[in-house]
């Protein structure tokens, strides 16, 4: 397939126009996002160059950890959801607002996040499957209840940890951990949609991750075009028909227009 690949973040008018003809010419689009969508939030990313993994050990939230010191797991958890969250209440960017109007034009038919902070949703998404999960819920990992997050989290930063079902079961982030397998049927839905799509479009994602980094090439091996949106240049880029490097949060509203 042919690329095109802009090298700064400035983008030409021809470029945004490309973009729009990929999305106004797909009878099916679905997109991937990542953590570039939500650090214009004020989300800290966590790879990269001062991510969260610089501060912290990807290894402290391992299933293995959970499993064997579910206190000490928690009050490294409490440490990191403060580093996310800070003093800051994120709400939605541009970007999400974008992939909301490109959803209720018919262009887009669901949006398949790496993202766990919900922002997709809070931004009016109607169609998004989270394959990490969501920071918004806590599940006991006996019996399998699931209770907002927020107060179990403040319950685990006044020492009690770890913080306990009713049912004496140790609560657990509704994420995906190191260590686990992202949800059979979530994943299922998302290779159902990529194999299906016209268009994939990938966007604010290093795609490095597996098993959402394989999504694109399921795309294109099943007859579909993948149109990459990042910052920085990806591990998909060769497969791309576009390949765009600029802000998600300028570009996506600026091909909206066009559309």
């Amino acid at each position: 397939m042919p690329t095109d690949r802009t090298e700064t973040a400035a983008v030409a008018e021809s470029e945004l126009d490309a973009l729009a003809d990929h999305i106004r010419s797909a009878s099916s689009t679905v997109t991937l996002t990542g953590a570039g969508v939500s650090t214009a939030s004020g989300i800290p990313s966590f790879r990269g160059e001062d991510g969260l993994w610089d501060r912290f050990d990807p290894m402290a939230f391992h299933r293995r950890r959970f499993d064997a010191d579910p206190e000490g797991f928690w009050r490294d958890r409490v440490s990191l959801r403060e580093a996310i969250d800070g003093d800051r209440d994120p709400e939605p960017n541009a970007a999400h607002r974008a992939l909301v109007d490109l959803e209720a034009a018919g262009h887009l038919d669901a949006v398949v996040t790496q993202n766990v902070d919900g922002l997709h949703g809070d931004a009016g998404s109607e169609r998004v499957l989270e394959l990490h999960g969501t920071n918004r819920r806590v599940v006991c990992d006996d019996c399998g209840e699931r209770a907002d997050a927020t107060p179990v989290f403040e319950r685990a930063a006044t020492d009690e940890v770890p913080p306990r079902c009713p049912c004496g079961g140790v609560y657990k982030p509704d994420v995906v951990l190191f260590g686990e397998s992202l949800p059979e049927e979530t994943l299922s839905e998302a290779q159902r949609l990529t194999r299906e799509c016209d268009l994939l479009l990938a966007v604010g994602s290093s795609l490095s991750v597996r098993p959402a980094s394989l999504l694109p090439k399921l795309a294109v091996d099943a007859g579909g075009r993948l149109v990459v949106l990042n910052f920085d240049p990806t591990e998909r880029d060769e497969l791309a028909d576009l390949a765009v490097r600029s802000d998600v949060t300028a570009v996506l509203p600026a091909v909206v227009d066009r559309l």
